[in-house]
């Protein structure tokens, strides 16, 4: 287990992203997530990670149903603030925002100090916990004001009240993690598909500013949301259809993988987990399946020469470490 930064909270490395079992892209039933959960258990994952966007709170609710089998100390959950959830009278489907859910809620961005009580409130209820350790503001991108000026200082407030272990921001972009790292004192931030075997964005910054200042970094988005899991024509990157010259990078990528006796899922998350800053590497998993997997994935050594072959062909550049 790895603490976040200087909180008592603590992670496993492989961590377990709940946005699937919250119908990402395609529906998945009740009993499947809960094998998903349940096969993470067993493969040594004590880390999941949720979020009210996911499935506009099916993801928490059924993390939280499948997690009542296990000692609460045991394991460590966190969730996030920025999205409120509000009742909403359409019909249809949340497609549209990546989920597979009827639209019967829909998401209001609220980072204030009220808004960020009511939310964790709402998931806490979902979650049918009476605590989570960690919580994250979520997506700030375009709420950067409000987020600095009344978020922050909210969850700021909930740790020192000791609600929450540990506090922080997810986002998928490096340049704003990075000023949460230097201006506030957050123990952690989730940074998700900045940091990833086709795009390092988060290395110039992000991650030795982490290392400097003692804040932990979760990595999400190892795949880039399906490129890096299974690259081929229709893959997702990044959540849309992966453009012609990524799909060619990831090809070429699974190519010398194959080489070397690995996947490039083992590759994929290896390459995550190597940075110094990198408490925790989530992987989605949306079936016990797809749990075992990631775990195997993750647990496989990856052969030096493989490094050294991505650094010779440029396909990582020569400072990563790996």
């Amino acid at each position: 287990m790895n603490r976040l930064g200087r909180s008592g909270v603590e992670v496993s490395p492989l961590g377990f992203g709940a946005a699937g079992i919250g119908n990402l892209f395609t529906p998945v039933d009740d009993e499947q997530a809960h094998e998903a959960v349940h096969a993470a258990w067993e493969r040594g994952i004590r880390y999941f990670d949720t979020a009210p966007h996911y499935g506009l709170g099916r993801s928490e609710r059924r993390l939280g149903a499948a997690l009542r089998a296990y000692d609460r100390g045991a394991y460590t959950v966190s969730t996030k603030v920025g999205r409120r959830l509000e009742p909403a009278d359409g019909t249809g489907d949340d497609l549209a925002s990546g989920f597979a859910v009827p639209a019967g809620h829909r998401r209001v961005w609220d980072f204030s100090a009220d808004g960020i009580r009511r939310t964790l409130e709402a998931s806490l209820d979902r979650l049918g916990l009476d605590r989570v350790d960690v919580v994250y503001l979520h997506d700030p991108d375009d709420h950067a004001e409000q987020a600095f000026r009344e978020g922050y200082p909210a969850l700021e407030k909930l740790r020192s009240e000791g609600v929450v272990g540990a506090i922080g921001a997810g986002m998928n972009q490096a340049q704003m993690l990075t000023r949460f790292v230097r201006d506030t004192d957050v123990d952690v931030v989730l940074c998700a598909g900045r940091y990833t075997l086709l795009d390092q964005s988060a290395a110039a910054g992000l991650l030795p500013e982490a290392v400097s200042r003692g804040v932990s970094v979760v990595i999400g988005g190892a795949f880039n949301s399906g490129l890096l899991a299974d690259p081929a024509p229709g893959a997702t990157y990044d959540y849309t259809r992966a453009p012609e010259r990524l799909l060619d990078r990831a090809l070429r990528l699974k190519e010398v993988a194959g080489r070397h006796g690995i996947t490039l899922r083992a590759a994929a998350l290896a390459f995550c987990a190597a940075h110094p800053a990198v408490a925790s590497v989530l992987a989605g998993a949306r079936s016990a399946a797809e749990a075992h997997d990631c775990a195997e994935q993750f647990a496989t050594p990856v052969p030096p020469a493989f490094w050294r072959e991505l650094r010779a062909t440029a396909l990582l550049p020569p400072e990563e470490p790996s």
